[in-house]
């Protein structure tokens, strides 16, 4: 993840539209999961997500006349993140939406900020902890109790697929700052490094899914209209064009910025689940979304703790948020 930042801020009128636009797509991928699941095996979906993506940004990089990585080096990291950051975490939700509504997903993914922080400070050494960021964690796990009803919990699908999506905001909770330590010093473009990824994703997941799956993938003529459009979706516009567009928001605002659609994109999954698939909502799920996010923005320093007189503040690093 590149973390650019701008010396001057442009005006809220021309960045504002994207950032909706950008966590709409990524707000309504929980919806198109939602879909795919009914007739696709969760690693087959995220299969077809994966290879729909790699073809968009191919085609994005033979317009650009750019070109693959070449270092060997480079392809041994993205081969591990495309497996932790895209292969992994795509096919957990997948096996999670066909437990918990989608609007529950999108919630869940919300999370990730919270895990990238422990695992960059105590693995990957490119954070450092503070009492401000260690109370975010507090209150980030309390919300995360409250999203699981923890008072009420007694096992069955609804635990399950809360847990895989946990996994999944957990995974990139790991790819995050990998990417971080040995790729985002690459002087490649953020497009051909995301190729890569899904390339690589795309090969680990064409000779694993059929395993995990049991069968051989489905011919397309088998399947609905509404599944194939939703794999076409989820690849072309979640890991594809929406790219391309939080590339942009990082150049126009920096990443710190662009990593507040982590706020906006649990709103869009919320209110798609409900008016699209008719889903419900518990009162504790969205209350428990708001102290998750209360915490997200307390450990990066958008809320901050009361400082002493004369004490100089320091900027904070904030996490980009993630393709979910």
């Amino acid at each position: 993840m590149s973390t650019l930042t701008t010396p001057d801020k442009p005006p809220v009128k021309t960045w504002a539209p994207t950032m909706l636009v950008l966590a709409a797509i990524w707000g309504c991928s929980f919806l198109f999961i939602s879909i795919g699941v009914r007739e696709l095996h969760p690693a087959y979906l995220a299969l077809g997500r994966v290879l729909a993506g790699t073809l968009v940004l191919l085609a994005i990089l033979l317009v650009k006349r750019e070109a693959l990585p070449r270092s060997p080096r480079i392809w041994a990291h993205t081969f591990v993140v495309g497996a932790i950051g895209s292969a992994l975490p795509w096919t957990l939700f997948g096996y999670g939406e066909q437990r918990i509504p989608s609007l529950l997903a999108g919630i869940w993914n919300g999370i990730t900020p919270l895990a990238v922080l422990p695992i960059a400070v105590l693995v990957f050494r490119t954070e450092k902890f503070t009492l401000q960021r260690v109370l975010g964690l507090l209150v980030g796990f309390l919300g995360m109790m409250v999203v699981l009803g923890a008072w009420q919990l007694h096992g069955g699908a609804d635990l399950i697929g809360q847990l895989f999506c946990m996994g999944a905001a957990l995974s990139y909770g790991v790819a995050i700052p990998y990417q971080k330590r040995f790729i985002a010093g690459s002087n490649l473009s953020g497009t051909a490094l995301s190729a890569a990824l899904l390339l690589c994703a795309t090969i680990q997941l064409a000779v694993i899914a059929p395993l995990i799956a049991g069968h051989a993938p489905p011919t397309p003529w088998s399947l609905s209209v509404e599944v194939i459009a939703s794999v076409v979706a989820l690849g072309a516009l979640g890991s594809g064009i929406a790219f391309v567009l939080n590339l942009r928001m990082i150049r126009l605002i920096g990443a710190s910025m662009t990593s507040m659609v982590t706020y906006v994109m649990p709103i869009f999954a919320i209110v798609v689940g409900v008016i699209v698939l008719d889903e419900h909502l518990t009162w504790y799920q969205p209350v428990g979304a708001l102290v998750v996010l209360t915490g997200v923005a307390v450990s990066q320093g958008i809320i901050r703790l009361p400082r002493s007189a004369g004490h100089q503040k320091t900027p904070t690093k904030v996490t980009p948020a993630p393709v979910p």
